[in-house]
């Protein structure tokens, strides 16, 4: 098997373009309000259009690609989130552009889902290291520079342009995606009982992700997640469900699910935190606040191809572990910092985690994708999207409680207290060593993570 490098740069980029549509849009919300003349709660479905299908056909669509062509999906998917920024980018009214979301962000859980899988499928085992760490860094990378895109293209071009900016990307990777992929089977139309989990799941996980994200300003919405438990637990009980759960079990992969939610938690946290402190309670600039906060992904661009070669050399669970430990003293080191922040001593410490999640990001998706059986790859791809997008979703709404439980005060180091708690659980879950795999072979020889 020759190495497909080129593919791992579709992957990156198409992972870039995907988290970065999760904020780049945030940015832009008052002056979409004003264009389509609607409410800024309305214009913020412009983004939860975006974020719920997201999140809720993760798991129905790994099921469903797992007995699907790469190639074809691919395609598709890239195709369509295409055509959905150009809709989005043309909407004369609210309802328009809040349908073209919810088609990108349908077309967005594809592209997620497919990204590890296709990274990992295009080299041999021997660089699946440096594979997985190209979209495993440029993923959050596209998370964190969001705003401060979006916020450029808004000054200079206006709100249409945060969605057409996407296309040239989509457009390049389709081209070379149609040419390198090799033709791998086609895509099937999905049956009675994989539509009835898609939307048990769907209804189950959007429930979760609204409490969690609305609860953080007004706890009545908290009482949604109790609606999220029915249609989720039917889904793990059924004949959709049972077959995650056994692939997960068997492969040995729930602490590193575990992990990888406490990680995006704990940097998701950190992010809202910082920005939040530095501007409301420090009077530091926006654009200082956004040169501050830019260390960290510049600390993880940095570190990403580096913990590749390292993974590939020592082994994935070794980096991962020190990754994620760099990254949790990163965050703790931020507590002492007291009430007077300066954003140089703000800055090296976010560089230190940025260079510890850019470190172990790929060593632990390369950790928990070579444990998957190869015909459930897209299976477990789909749940390391879940525990990710919840663990992002529930870092800032666990940090801004943490700030409204500690006062005015106390609030900053509150929230950051229990984003580096998040960190820190990280370490043990990704470093305890596990009896046995899904082989039955000793884990110290696979590197997999066991339950």
């Amino acid at each position: 098997m020759r190495d497909r490098w080129v593919l791992v740069a579709v992957a990156g980029a198409l992972s870039f373009v995907a988290m970065l549509d999760m904020n780049i849009v945030n940015v832009a919300l008052a002056d979409i309000a004003a264009g389509l003349h609607v409410s800024a709660a309305t214009a913020q479905w412009a983004v939860m259009g975006y974020q719920l299908p997201v999140v809720a056909l993760l798991l129905p669509v790994g099921r469903w690609l797992d007995g699907a062509g790469t190639r074809p999906a691919l395609l598709a998917a890239t195709a369509g989130f295409a055509l959905c920024s150009t809709l989005a980018a043309l909407s004369p009214w609210a309802a328009w552009l809040i349908l073209a979301r919810v088609g990108q962000g349908a077309c967005a859980a594809v592209l997620f889902v497919l990204m590890p899988v296709l990274a990992i499928r295009a080299v041999r085992p021997e660089v699946r290291g440096r594979a997985m760490s190209v979209p495993a860094t440029l993923g959050p990378l596209g998370a964190v520079t969001g705003p401060a895109v979006g916020g450029l293209l808004l000054d200079q071009l206006g709100w249409r342009w945060v969605f057409l900016v996407k296309i040239p990307f989509c457009l390049l990777a389709l081209a070379v995606a149609w040419k390198a992929m090799p033709k791998d089977g086609a895509l099937r139309a999905p049956d009675r009982r994989a539509l009835a989990d898609a939307l048990s799941v769907a209804a189950g996980l959007a429930a979760l992700l609204l409490a969690l994200t609305r609860g953080a300003e007004e706890a009545a919405w908290l009482l949604l997640a109790a609606a999220a438990l029915p249609p989720l637990w039917w889904w793990l009980r059924g004949p959709g469900g049972r077959p995650v759960t056994v692939v997960l079990r068997t492969a040995g992969l729930f602490r590193a699910h575990g992990a990888v939610l406490a990680l995006a938690a704990g940097f998701a946290g950190m992010h809202y935190v910082v920005a939040l402190h530095l501007q409301q309670d420090e009077g530091v600039s926006a654009t200082t606040t956004g040169l501050t906060v830019l260390a960290f992904p510049l600390g993880m661009a940095l570190a990403g191809p580096v913990g590749g070669r390292l993974a590939d050399r020592y082994g994935f669970r070794p980096i991962a572990v020190t990754g994620a430990a760099l990254t949790a003293a990163g965050l703790l080191s931020l507590i002492p910092l007291g009430d007077a922040w300066s954003p140089p001593e703000v800055a090296w410490r976010l560089a230190l985690a940025g260079v510890g999640m850019g470190l172990g990001g790929g060593p632990t998706q390369a950790l928990v994708m070579g444990a998957a059986p190869p015909e459930r790859t897209a299976t477990v791809g789909s749940t390391v999207q879940v525990a990710r997008s919840l663990g992002f979703t529930l870092g800032p709404a666990l940090a801004t409680a943490a700030w409204a439980l500690a006062g005015p005060g106390g609030g900053a180091r509150a929230g950051l207290t229990l984003a580096s708690a998040a960190a820190c659980l990280a370490v043990p879950l990704l470093a305890l060593p596990g009896r046995r795999t899904a082989s039955g072979v000793p884990e110290r020889t696979t590197d997999t993570v066991s339950t």
